[in-house]
This record gives C-alpha cells, structure tokens and sequence, in this order.
C-alpha cells in the first residue's frame, strides 16, 4: 500500500493543492497544510475505495470536504490574501500585474456561494462536467448550466472590479 500511495500522492499532489489555493484565497502556506491534511485522509482511508468511481475523483471530494470543513470553522471563508512585497526591486512589473489579476480572481471566487466556488475550482483544474457532477452530486445538465453562469458572474466581477 505504500507505493500505491506514494504513486498517488505524486499524481494528484499538484491538482489538490491548486484546488485548495483556490478555497483560502491564494494561502500558499495554508493551502500546502489543508493538501497535507487531504492525503492523510487518502492514506487513513485507502482501503476503504470502493472504486466505484476513479481514484481523482474520491481524492477531489476528500479535499473538497477537507477544505470545505476547515472553512466552516474558521469564519465562514472570509480570507484575506496575503500581503506581497510589490515593492520589492527584483518583481517584474508583468509579474506584479499577473499577482493581482490572480488576486482578483480569487477574491471574486470567494464572493461566490459554496457550491459555485467548488465547481468553478473544479473547472479550473481541468476536470470534464461529467466528473464535476459526480463529485457534487448534481447532475451533468445542472452543472453546465452553472458554469456559463458562473463564468458570467465571474466575468463581470474581474471586469468591473470588486
């Protein structure tokens, strides 16, 4: 069990991490801890996968609810972003405008409520609407209908400002 863990681990770390940067609001530190917490659920529970659906998907609705779970207990999602050095010399200005159009973006996913802030996440990992549906337990037609709308939402959110 320990390589196939390991093999896991080293296949889906990445997509994790990013889904729980996009619940605290770009958090590298907090986001690298709720992954961390993720994959020990995945280790305590590895042999308990049914694979009744693909391994992604059981790990995505593990840190779905890892996160979702720490949200709820500490105030409700209401984060902050980090403070960056943009003052800093070395920052390339393309870079200082990339931060803070992803900074924005963040903070117009977290105006979403949950269950758009989970699908969204999820697309933005690349996952196809069918696995999304699976994941959230709603069906394919639901999520496609709200995608475009969320993707509208958060359209007009970054275009407009916060």
């Amino acid at each position: 069990m320990s390589q196939q863990f390991t093999n896991i681990y080293q296949d889906h770390y990445d997509k994790v991490y990013r889904l729980c940067l996009g619940y605290v609001n770009g958090d590298e530190p907090l986001a690298k801890d709720l992954a961390q917490e993720a994959f020990i659920k995945v280790w305590e529970h590895l042999d308990q996968f049914k694979q009744k659906s693909s391994i992604g998907t059981w790990i995505y609705r593990i840190t779905v609810n890892t996160c979702l779970l720490f949200i709820r207990k500490n105030k409700k999602g209401s984060y902050n972003l980090p403070e960056t050095e943009q003052d800093n010399a070395n920052v390339v200005e393309e870079e200082k405008t990339h931060q803070n159009r992803l900074k924005q973006m963040y903070a117009c996913i977290q105006q979403l409520k949950e269950t758009e802030r989970i699908v969204i996440l999820l697309v933005l990992e690349g996952l196809a609407q069918k696995e999304i549906a699976e994941i959230t337990g709603h069906s394919h037609q639901n999520i496609r209908v709200m995608v475009h709308r969320i993707k509208e939402k958060l359209t007009k959110c970054v275009s407009h400002g916060i």
